[in-house]
């Protein structure tokens, strides 16, 4: 039997719950995005939310709706780290004692972030799914509440108050995008758009890696992956809920994956073009715009649902993508063993408009001469055509490239 699905009044109850809670995010007209996309692109900044994302619209809602009795004997979740934050920050709000499980691979910015908030946190395993189970047997030995990070009605409805605020915001929006990993927030806002405007097409985006609902729909129920494997670890979850699929079954229009190398190319985009800073979740709707997975009707509005990006993880992806676009260049070459010739080498680089990064001399290697130095060079270009440019003329100076 089908679970029962929200309705627009649970979610306009949650709006009014969240009043002096949740903040209502800008949305903002990219022309850059736009420019780049080819299609009108509104940007909703669910990343500014407090906690960095949209989570603490569910967990305050859900939490809020305790009895006295339950709030004594306080709460319990799992999570990668965005509702960790909104579990532990609104528990403090309602003076409840909260205890949070998160994966030992849970970026370090987030597990600080959630203990900032009040929570006491417990590292177990290395996937959502092995924090889940530790926090499903701690529940049930405390005799806690346990706050779902998406199959929930109440969290659902907190969700929800995203797409409400995306239709007052931009009324003539013409399909939504949405990431998706358990499925909470899509099954809100799809909730909302059917109800109040039925012809928007809502898409969800999953990662490639952790895409549990094709399967699971094409079956009618939840269908666990064996594994998950993404940069995007705010939806990097093996299966969905039984009342998030229903949703998902009943109010979206389109589901489709985008790889951690499209995800990537969208967080830089939106750090160059938009000036946004989101972690990989919160970049998977750009990532399927940016890729044409699906048929979009203007204007478009992507959910930038997170922007709790570690920034080890934000480096490497800068670096990758500015190495994908021609924009960074790592060669080797060989130079004689002369005063002189690597300053030369490096003279005729920045000449043709090469910014020098790092260098590397060596003197010892199987392939060199006895006179000869190999170079190892780091290089910022202006393009893919710069760096074709510069190996020719190195090429015509006779320093061989590799």
């Amino acid at each position: 039997m089908r679970p029962d699905l929200i309705t627009i009044d649970d979610v306009l109850a949650a709006q009014r719950r969240l009043e002096d809670i949740a903040q209502r995010t800008p949305v903002e007209v990219s022309r850059a995005v736009s420019k780049f996309i080819g299609l009108e692109t509104v940007l909703k900044c669910e990343h500014l939310q407090r906690t960095g994302s949209f989570k603490i619209r569910g967990a305050y809602n859900r939490i809020s709706r305790l009895s006295a009795d339950e709030r004594a004997r306080g709460v319990v979740c799992a999570s990668a780290g965005n509702h960790a934050q909104g579990v532990a920050l609104s528990a403090s709000l309602l003076g409840v004692a909260s205890t949070v499980f998160m994966p030992t691979t849970a970026p370090l910015p987030k597990i600080e972030a959630t203990r900032s908030y009040g929570a006491h946190i417990e590292l177990v395993g290395a996937t959502f799914d092995d924090a889940f189970e530790a926090s499903q047997k701690w529940a049930a030995d405390n005799d806690a509440v346990f706050v779902h990070p998406f199959d929930h009605p109440d969290v659902i409805a907190g969700q929800g108050t995203v797409g409400l605020e995306i239709l007052e915001q931009v009324p003539e929006a013409g399909s939504v995008i949405v990431p998706m990993g358990g499925g909470g927030l899509i099954a809100g806002v799809a909730a909302v758009a059917k109800a109040r405007r039925p012809e928007i097409k809502v898409i969800g985006v999953e990662a490639a890696g952790a895409a549990a609902f094709q399967a699971s729909l094409d079956a009618g129920r939840p269908v666990p992956l064996t594994d998950v494997s993404t940069i995007a670890d705010g939806i990097a979850v093996k299966a969905p809920g039984e009342l998030t699929l229903a949703h998902v079954a009943e109010h979206v229009d389109e589901v489709v994956t985008v790889t951690d190398e499209e995800i990537a190319r969208a967080v830089l985009l939106l750090v160059e073009r938009a000036k946004q800073v989101v972690e990989p979740s919160g970049a998977a709707g750009l990532a399927a715009l940016l890729n044409a997975k699906a048929v979009c009707p203007e204007p478009v509005v992507v959910l930038l649902c997170g922007g709790n990006v570690d920034p080890l993880l934000l480096t490497r992806i800068i670096q990758s993508g500015l190495f994908e676009e021609g924009r960074y260049l790592m060669l080797r070459t060989r130079v004689t063993d002369r005063p002189g010739s690597l300053a030369a080498l490096l003279t005729l680089l920045a000449d043709a408009g090469a910014n020098i990064l790092a260098v590397e001399h060596h003197r010892l290697g199987t392939r060199l001469g006895i006179l000869e130095v190999e170079v190892a060079l780091e290089l910022e270009t202006r393009g893919q055509q710069h760096i074709e440019e510069l190996i020719a003329l190195l090429r015509a100076e006779r320093y061989p490239v590799a």
